[in-house]
């Protein structure tokens, strides 16, 4: 597979300035997605916190030698999404390191004591476990993946993600944010992006900001999303996450992005992706999330009433119904979706298994988003 990172995707041009910017993307959001904006009440299940990569700006990760390193086991994963399922959750988030067996003694060894030599593999038969046993939708955020892991993951996830973050190969060399991280050497990411379209894989992307990255290479990052969702169709949405200081990482003196460096970005996301790509932002990452309204989102991501945000800790999820009451305030209606958007179960497409399909169509309403509205208590 020759997928390269420059070339074809250079940006087109964006109003120079930031209301023109902004105006433009909301005019984009309100025609196709309205004033509504959806989020996705979900439990979080980090199925190991052990990873291959060092990434300057990951607390998530530990190293096999930490106490606090851990691959759950089958009983821990059911106690967690079962405290989901009684919280109105329809969504489980499978988030893990990518690949630590591959590096560590250590992951080798606690997976073969649950009967593994792959972590993707022991992925899919605990996704396969929770579809047995709850109400819940696996969502897969496994990192780069191969065919034939996206092959066997397929059939028992409703959708799969992965965040791009950036097409920049400077941030692998030394002292940058990537250094000695293999699967976060761009191609490599848009290899798995390309392998999840060729497979009809609804599939989650998106940015990393604040990094070390350019703006040029934002705006190419997000040509490659976008050249990749016009060649298979799979790309249902694209995250605009800002980089968050935390003591105990390389970067913990690096600068974080400012609110209007997102709003510039959310804005440059909505015009040039296309308009059916839902784009999203993280609320608990900014306590001037709102504002990202006026950028061009129209979803706030996962939020989970159960499980704290293992990638961001020390930033707390806002109150569903407190987000809801200020979104109403902005003019906008929140209203919960599935981790399925809308048009992959309407357009009679070939996105999902039948078993999966049918799965997920029982549990939305005649639009396509969740049919128990769990915050304000109806049913659309």
């Amino acid at each position: 597979m020759n997928i390269a990172v420059t070339g074809a995707m250079r940006p087109n041009p964006l109003p120079r300035g930031l209301d023109d910017l902004l105006s433009e993307a909301c005019r984009i959001r309100d025609a196709h997605w309205g004033r509504a904006v959806t989020y996705s009440r979900k439990v979080f299940v980090p199925l190991t916190n052990m990873c291959r990569d060092t990434c300057g700006y990951c607390t998530f990760v530990k190293h096999p030698s930490s106490p606090e390193a851990r691959i759950m086991t089958p009983e821990q994963v059911l106690a967690s999404a079962r405290r989901g399922e009684r919280e109105g959750c329809k969504e489980l988030l499978f988030s893990l390191g990518e690949k630590p067996e591959l590096r560590y003694e250590a992951a080798r060894d606690g997976l073969a004591r649950l009967g593994y030599a792959r972590m993707t593999d022991y992925l899919r038969d605990m996704c396969a476990l929770v579809l047995a046993e709850t109400s819940l939708l696996p969502h897969v955020n496994a990192g780069t993946l191969a065919d034939d892991e996206i092959e066997a993951l397929r059939p028992v996830s409703a959708s799969m993600g992965m965040m791009l973050e950036t097409i920049s190969r400077r941030l692998t060399r030394r002292g940058m944010a990537h250094h000695a991280c293999p699967d976060k050497v761009p191609v490599q990411r848009l290899r798995t992006l390309e392998r999840a379209g060729l497979r009809r894989v609804p599939f989650t992307t998106g940015l990393l900001i604040g990094i070390g990255e350019t703006w040029e290479e934002r705006i190419a990052a997000l040509h490659a999303i976008e050249a990749s969702h016009r060649r298979h169709g799979h790309i249902q949405e694209v995250i605009i996450q800002n980089f968050q200081r935390k003591p105990d990482i390389e970067m913990a003196d690096h600068p974080e992005p400012d609110l209007e460096d997102m709003l510039r970005t959310i804005a440059a996301a909505r015009i040039i992706l296309s308009p059916e790509i839902s784009l999203q932002a993280p609320p608990n990452l900014s306590s001037r999330h709102i504002a990202y309204l006026g950028a061009g989102i129209n979803d706030w991501g996962g939020i989970s009433p159960v499980t704290i945000d293992f990638i961001n800790p020390q930033h707390e999820w806002p109150e569903i119904r407190a987000l809801a009451a200020s979104c109403k305030t902005a003019g906008f209606a929140l209203r919960e979706r599935l981790t399925v958007y809308p048009r992959y179960l309407l357009d009679g497409g070939d996105y999902l298994d039948p078993a999966m399909l049918s799965r997920v169509s029982a549990m939305a309403g005649a639009g396509g988003l969740a049919r128990a509205q769990h915050h304000i208590g109806e049913t659309p």
